[in-house]
């Protein structure tokens, strides 16, 4: 049986990181990271670029799915609403998969200090913190297993997403 971790979370609070860490760890595994579907200049949100986007992803998610060669299918994207993850769900051939759904927490301050290091080394454009901020409380009420991430590193999260 194949597995399917949906991890969702909020700018910064190291979803990529973790993604590719359980890549290297779990067997036989493949890792999506949502804005690999998205990376385009200028960055434009309208309704045919999220229909795009949605496309892009769950083709890419179902073909993961469908080759015998993985087991481990690790997608993170910023997630916020549970709308957004019913939606990529329901779009998937998941008959012999089961589903992890895991938000990853952290605090403001945790938050704030980690997409200001990102602004230094000009990763990210300074309206970012804002954007994640505003965002912190959706992922409470999302129905995912929540793994606070404040002051933990890559591999202690990992541990947790592996314990799940």
């Amino acid at each position: 049986m194949k597995t399917l971790y949906l991890i969702s979370g909020t700018m910064g609070v190291g979803k990529t990181a973790v993604g590719q860490q359980l890549k290297k760890e779990l067997p036989n595994s493949v890792f999506l990271d949502g804005d690999w579907c998205w990376d385009a200049n200028p960055f434009l949100v309208t309704e045919e670029t999220k229909t795009m986007v949605l496309n892009n992803i769950c083709y890419l998610l179902n073909n993961f799915l469908h080759c015998s060669a993985y087991e481990n299918i690790i997608f993170c994207w910023v997630m916020h609403e549970q709308s957004i993850i019913d939606g990529i769900v329901s779009r998937l051939d998941i008959g012999n998969c089961r589903i992890k759904k895991i938000s990853l927490l952290i605090d403001e301050e945790n938050l704030r200090r980690r997409l200001g290091a990102d602004i230094e080394n000009g990763i990210r454009t300074t309206d970012v913190i804002a954007r994640s901020v505003a965002r912190l409380p959706m992922y409470q009420v999302l129905d995912t297993l929540k793994i606070d991430t404040s002051n933990k590193s890559v591999r202690e999260i990992v541990n947790e997403v592996k314990a799940f």
